[in-house]
């Protein structure tokens, strides 16, 4: 899902053109000097007639912050690019209101460490370097300068970029997206039609993958792990891409989904929180009725299985909510693997019923008492004992979250959750959802839901986060929710993938706060982050009281105790329900059931 900017836009049938082929971003250049100047009237006519998902980009050098409102406030562009000598103060001022992608002309002499400077730049555009020239100067970018630059910022590529060499470019650069403007023109300002489609279709095929090379959702993802680890982890990407295609695997994998978890699991009409909520017509996948009472269990079988096929007759989990460690410890029960578990005090407290579930099923339960005593406490145990028995054991990680194959290779395993719901849909229904929730801490319950619908445009999907206390950092587990004013997110590692993560101005991880294990964690699934930052999908938070509400709501109108992270899924809903209209149709992933939380909701409800 590479970003694809037509710049240079000066007339609505360029307009219309470029996103009929397929772009997904245009700029309307407001340099007085640029050959490519479009009037002011004319980009607020063409904004006017575009989709509202078609992005636009006002193009400025040096110009004024108030200017840059003023001409905002008219022609309602998306975001800012500028392309000129502006400050990282500039870039700050005129970020509290839009978007800003900061613009440098790379040459033998440009550093890395400018980037670094420009904290509030949304992303970087890499542009040829021409002496005295602004904007766009037709010069081929360095490539591995930018590529480079990519491994830690948010790079669109431009300069020199044609239909001969922009496939090249994205392959070897991997970048956030590219801009082109003089490469498609038969003259400064016009576009030539079969150009720009033929430009398009070269970028087809990678705007149609969310990866540009595995392991990468764009900048997000990746593998950032000690030597140790680079050869267990390489070994298990190989046995898993060879079960892909593995007839036995996939056969076993099928029965035990079926005739073990219990899928298909059914899509429930809510009729009467339907009729609470006023509209929309709301479904509930209900992964909650599987065996040990969560989705959890679709990722743990299919691991279980790959460790079998490496021949690692031992497996380490961490668990936050319990309802990971629970899955790992039934599948090791069943596939007769030795089991160890790895869960913060903290936890265990408030999911002491998921710690006897996992005695009882023979597990070890480490108690974990360091940091947080929470789950990213209990993954980096899980990550130590992994790196010291590596021969021995797979590490078998509960959400899309870790290094490569980590995931892809958990969406994979959870996204059974959207294909079944996207069959009973159009069975029940005959027409495909127009909103999907789910609750959003790793994410794996929600890409599993989300994934069968990525090409589907029309479909909204909607990841709700821990709101928690409040939007301090260290009072919630938002990581996507800055545009509610949750603090501390920003873009970086955490225990092997680059991804959002909470932390404080020095780096350092912060603390996270929810009411709910599962979702008290400060990094996001990377393809989560890809997906936000594409406007893909949707997130925000909701609070700890508003999602104990919520659960009482549910067991009220359908008899259902939801788990606490899928009490957070339905407040999301209940909190929009004034934007929907009775025509509107909702899927809710349910993810797990609420008898581990009954502790908290008899204490607080």
């Amino acid at each position: 899902m590479i970003r694809i900017k037509i710049c240079g836009i000066t007339n609505l049938a360029d307009a219309k053109a470029a996103t009929d082929a397929g772009a997904n971003s245009l700029g309307f250049n407001f340099y007085e000097k640029s050959l490519r100047r479009v009037v002011t009237a004319d980009a607020a006519q063409i904004r006017s007639k575009l989709p509202k998902e078609i992005e636009t980009v006002g193009v400025f050098v040096n110009a004024r912050p108030a200017d840059i409102n003023s001409l905002r406030a008219f022609v309602r562009f998306d975001a800012a690019q500028l392309h000129g000598d502006e400050t990282p103060d500039i870039v700050s001022r005129v970020s509290s209101s839009l978007p800003v992608i900061k613009a440098f002309r790379v040459d033998a002499n440009f550093s890395p460490a400018t980037l670094d400077r420009y904290l509030n730049a949304f992303a970087f555009l890499l542009d040829g370097s021409r002496a005295g020239q602004y904007g766009g100067t037709g010069q081929t970018t360095d490539w591995d300068f930018a590529r480079r630059a990519a491994a830690s910022h948010r790079i669109i590529l431009s300069g020199g970029l044609k239909v001969e060499n922009v496939a090249e470019a994205i392959r070897i650069v991997r970048p956030y997206g590219v801009d082109v403007a003089s490469g498609l023109e038969t003259k400064p300002g016009k576009k030539d039609h079969a150009r720009l489609k033929e430009f398009i279709d070269e970028v087809r095929p990678i705007l149609q993958s969310p990866t540009t090379a595995p392991g990468r959702f764009g900048p997000y993802g990746g593998r950032y792990v000690p030597e140790t680890l680079m050869v267990p982890l390489f070994e298990l990407e190989r046995a898993y891409e060879i079960a892909k295609s593995d007839a036995s695997f996939q056969s076993q994998l099928q029965s035990l989904l079926k005739n073990f978890a219990g899928r298909p699991t059914p899509l429930q009409f809510a009729a009467r929180f339907t009729a609470h909520l006023g509209g929309p017509r709301t479904y509930l996948k209900r992964e909650d009725l599987l065996h040990t009472g969560a989705h959890k269990i679709n990722n743990a079988i299919g691991q279980g299985l790959l460790a079998l096929k490496m021949g690692k007759p031992r497996i380490v989990a961490e668990t936050g909510a319990g309802q990971h460690g629970v899955a790992s410890a039934t599948i090791a029960a069943h596939l007769s693997l030795e089991c160890v578990v790895y869960m913060g005090t903290e936890d265990m407290a408030r999911q002491a019923l998921n710690v006897a579930r996992m005695r009882m099923l023979g597990a070890q339960v480490v108690a974990v008492d360091s940091g947080s005593r929470t789950l990213k406490d209990a993954i980096n145990e899980a990550m130590r004992d992994w790196v010291t028995n590596v021969r021995t054991t797979h590490y078998l990680l509960g959400s899309v979250l870790g290094a490569h194959p980590y995931p892809t290779m958990v969406r994979d395993f959870q996204s059974i959750i959207g294909r079944e719901a996207r069959e009973q849909i159009l069975a029940v229904e005959k027409r495909l959802p127009t909103h999907l929730f789910a609750c959003v801490g790793g994410g794996s319950n929600a890409i599993g839901l989300f994934h069968a619908f990525l090409r589907d445009a029309e479909v909204k999907m909607v990841g709700i986060e821990a709101g928690g206390r409040g939007t301090e950092l260290g009072e919630h587990a938002a990581r996507l929710a800055a545009a509610q004013g949750y603090a501390g997110a920003r873009p970086g590692v955490l225990q092997g993938t680059y991804t959002y993560v909470l932390q404080n101005s020095d780096g350092q991880i912060a603390t996270t706060h929810s009411i709910s294990a599962g979702l008290d964690y400060p990094a996001i699934g990377p393809e989560h982050a890809w997906l936000a930052d594409q406007h893909r999908a949707q997130y925000s938070a909701v609070s700890d009281s508003a999602a104990l509400d919520a659960a009482r709501t549910l067991a009220r109108t359908e008899g259902i105790i939801p788990a606490l992270e899928s009490a957070h899924a339905i407040a999301g809903l209940i909190e929009r329900r004034a934007q929907f209209t009775r025509d509107d149709l909702v899927i809710l992933n349910l993810s797990g059931r609420g008898d581990k939380d009954m502790d908290t909701y008899s204490r607080l409800l």
